[in-house]
């Protein structure tokens, strides 16, 4: 299989599943607050994320079964398209019904964090060390063109064209549909023969997991792993109903931050990849998150300028977003690099999972109270002390350095 046929698949994938994730991490909180729900409800709804947290208790399921002759990730990927395919329809139908559109953003959630396991492991048997730069921009970029279609171009173009809701999930159906077909055309290549065997039992997946994570060298990368996001969720949940809160509109929103920001993001991302390439993977981490420091402090003094009318403008809140979302998206690929190169690929799926469950778990708290936050002090004070927080949160990343995982495995 070429690389470039590598990557395009991994694309499509990742695009997919992030489309649901979209629509819960910048259309959802807007859709909520335009409902008149509390601070406290927008941030909370961010629980509905939790699949995405868990998946590591289910992910040795995906590492343990599968069917060769189908294909052992191929076995998990066909069904859950086909069911996000069905519940993105369903969502269609039903969205006007708050407590009916919340669950169904759970299982959409569920599904899609259960095919990121199976894509997760796909990459790691397919990409090559000195393809995981490239293929982790392939995977950052894929997912966030799934979150600029979910979260952002089809809520804005949904609204433009007077299909609203409804129209944004149809076509997050059609998208994933097509994603389905590539998938079913495509023949999912043998384990090769050289290539370590995946163990033949649960327990057996679950003492090589162990093992992984149980070096010193391993649970620094688990440290920071788990904390790198924390102050910066604070920033971001609240970031959205903020901008609804000074007056500017659901499609502005959608544009700016759910478009704009995305592709700085996705741009970021690139970038990310070709640094991981080519630069020292301890470097580009250390840089990339102290850079990211500085776009959250632009959004302190943003909330700072709200409360003097006149003085927040679209020019500022575009240039502070796509800062914040190309620092961030170095940040992201970059690490998610460095994360791949130490996984133990006998339980790719599995090892790859357990470090991002951890930093899905690391970042999740600070959004969920966010917005009890944001009443408690204001959005402010709250964005400042998102700043102050990933500024210390750079501490982590000196004993990792130490601990020797610039070496690979």
């Amino acid at each position: 299989m070429t690389r470039a046929r590598k990557l395009a698949l991994l694309s499509a994938l990742y695009m997919a599943q992030g489309l649901p994730f979209g629509f819960q991490a910048t259309a959802l909180p807007v859709f909520l607050r335009e409902r008149g729900l509390s601070l406290v409800a927008v941030g909370f709804a961010g629980a509905l994320s939790l699949p995405w947290v868990c998946k590591a208790l289910w992910a040795p399921l995906v590492d343990r079964y599968g069917s060769d002759r189908f294909g052992r990730r191929r076995s998990w990927l066909v069904p859950l398209l086909l069911l996000l395919v069905l519940a993105c329809g369903l969502t269609a139908l039903v969205h006007d019904h708050l407590p009916a559109l919340l669950a169904l953003v759970f299982v959409l959630n569920l599904l899609a964090a259960t095919q990121d396991i199976a894509v997760d492991g796909l990459a790691v048997d397919l990409l090559a060390p000195e393809e995981l730069g490239l293929g982790n921009a392939a995977q950052v970029c894929g997912y966030k063109l799934g979150m600029i279609g979910g979260g952002g171009t089809l809520v804005w173009a949904s609204g433009r064209l007077g299909w609203g809701w409804t129209g944004a999930f149809v076509a997050m159906a059609a998208l994933t549909a097509v994603v389905l077909v590539v998938v079913l055309c495509w023949r999912e290549p043998p384990r090769p023969a050289q290539a370590e065997a995946p163990p033949e039992t649960l327990a057996g997946v679950l003492r090589a997991l162990r093992a992984a994570a149980s070096t010193r060298a391993g649970a620094w990368l688990l440290v920071f792993v788990g904390t790198y996001r924390a102050g910066e969720s604070l920033v971001d949940a609240m970031f959205k109903p903020f901008l609804v809160d000074c007056g500017f509109t659901r499609d502005e929103i959608a544009l700016w931050v759910g478009t704009y920001g995305m592709v700085a993001s996705f741009t970021g991302s690139l970038l990310g990849g070709l640094l991981a390439s080519r630069l020292r993977p301890w470097d580009v981490l250390f840089w990339a998150a102290l850079l990211r420091c500085l776009p959250l402090a632009a959004q302190a003094l943003l909330a700072d300028h709200a409360r003097r009318p006149g003085e927040l403008e679209a020019v500022h809140v575009i240039a502070v977003t796509c800062a914040e979302h190309l620092a961030s998206g170095v940040l992201t690929t970059a690490l998610f690099a460095f994360m791949m190169a130490r996984v133990d690929r006998a339980i790719g799926a599995t090892h790859y999972t357990l470090l991002a469950s951890v930093e899905v778990l690391g970042k999740s708290p600070g959004a969920w109270a966010s917005g009890a936050a944001a009443q408690a002090l204001g959005y402010g004070p709250l964005f400042s002390l998102g700043t102050l927080a990933s500024v210390a949160l750079l501490l982590p990343l000196l004993p990792l350095r130490r601990a020797g995982v610039e070496s690979r495995p």
